[in-house]
C-alpha cells in the first residue's frame, strides 16, 4: 500500500481517519472527533488542497484516539503529533451548538462506524481563523487567504459583515488588534479597489 503523503491532502486525511476507524471498530469502540482549521477546509472546500497537521478535539475516549493516532503515525511514517488538540484554546463557547459543527463522515464506513468525524461550519471556521490570525499579518500565512475565501463563500464583503459573523461565536472584545487591522485590509474599502 502506498504511504499517504504529507502535507495532508483530502485522500490522505480520509485514509488516516479510515485507519483510526478500523482500529476503533476492532476494539469495539465508536470514537468521535471534531476537525477544525486547514483540515476542515481540505475536507469540505475546493480551495484548500493541503494542510500540515490535523487540528481536532477528541470528543470521547481521547486516550484511545491518541493510541490509534500513534499507530497511524508509525504505519505511515508521520510525526506523532500529526493530529493534535491544540485547537482547544481557540474554541468558542458556542462550539457545541448546531451552528458550529456538522457531521461529516463515519469511518471505515457509514454502516460500521469506528470513528465519527464532525467538521466546523464555514462561519465558525471564518470566526476561528479571524481570532487566531497568525502574526505576520496579511501576507504572512494561509490564514488570510482562508479568511478571504471563506468570506466569499459566506457573502462577507465588509468589515462589519466580518465582525457580525465573528460575534456569533466570540465576544468582539476577544478580537486581537492585529485581527482588526487584518480585517480592515481584507474587507476595507481600499481592499475592493486593488
Amino acid at each position: 500500500m502506498p504511504r499517504p503523503s504529507k502535507p495532508f491532502d483530502r485522500t490522505t486525511l480520509h485514509r488516516a481517519f479510515e485507519r483510526i476507524g478500523e482500529l476503533a471498530q476492532a476494539a469495539g469502540k465508536v470514537l468521535e472527533i471534531s476537525v477544525y482549521g486547514g483540515s476542515a477546509l481540505v475536507l469540505t472546500t475546493d480551495f484548500r488542497v493541503g494542510t500540515q497537521d490535523v487540528d481536532a478535539v477528541f470528543e470521547n475516549d481521547g486516550k484511545f484516539v491518541r493510541q490509534a493516532a500513534q499507530i497511524v503515525a508509525d504505519e505511515f511514517g508521520w510525526e506523532p503529533n500529526w493530529i493534535n488538540d491544540g485547537v482547544k484554546g481557540f474554541l468558542s463557547a458556542a462550539d457545541a451548538s448546531d451552528e458550529a459543527k456538522l457531521f461529516f463522515h463515519s469511518y471505515p464506513d457509514e454502516n460500521n462506524p469506528g470513528l465519527r468525524v464532525l467538521v466546523a461550519t464555514p462561519a465558525y471556521l471564518f470566526a476561528m481563523k479571524c481570532i487566531s490570525m497568525r502574526v505576520g499579518g496579511v501576507g504572512g500565512s494561509t490564514d488570510v487567504d482562508d479568511i478571504r475565501k471563506l468570506g466569499a463563500i459566506l457573502g462577507i464583503a465588509t468589515v462589519q459583515d466580518a465582525l457580525a459573523t465573528i460575534s456569533r461565536y466570540y465576544p468582539l472584545g476577544r478580537l486581537p488588534p492585529k485581527t482588526q487591522f487584518g480585517l480592515e485590509e481584507i474587507f476595507g474599502d481600499h481592499a475592493s479597489s486593488t
